[in-house]
């Protein structure tokens, strides 16, 4: 597994790694992970990653994350 960029924005943390002929984007928020698998044949450059943490779909990660977190705790809170 080669990892092409690992950094950190607005809180989460983005891994970016290839491995088996595929792109994975890893984003993660405290013990909270989302993954992401693209096949390599379907980025034309490394650099149209990009895409993946901005705009739209990285509003969506952050909300899919807020909405993870809100039920993680309440079932924390049912323990």
């Amino acid at each position: 597994m080669r990892v092409v960029q690992e950094f950190i924005q607005e809180d989460i943390r983005i891994s970016v790694f290839s491995w088996n002929n595929k792109y994975i984007l890893k984003f993660e928020s405290g013990p909270m992970e989302q993954t992401f698998k693209i096949p390599e044949t379907d980025v034309l450059d490394e650099e149209d990653l990009k895409g993946f943490w901005t705009g739209d779909f990285f509003e969506k990660v952050k909300l899919r994350f807020k909405e993870m977190g809100q039920s993680f705790r309440a079932e924390v809170e049912n323990l």
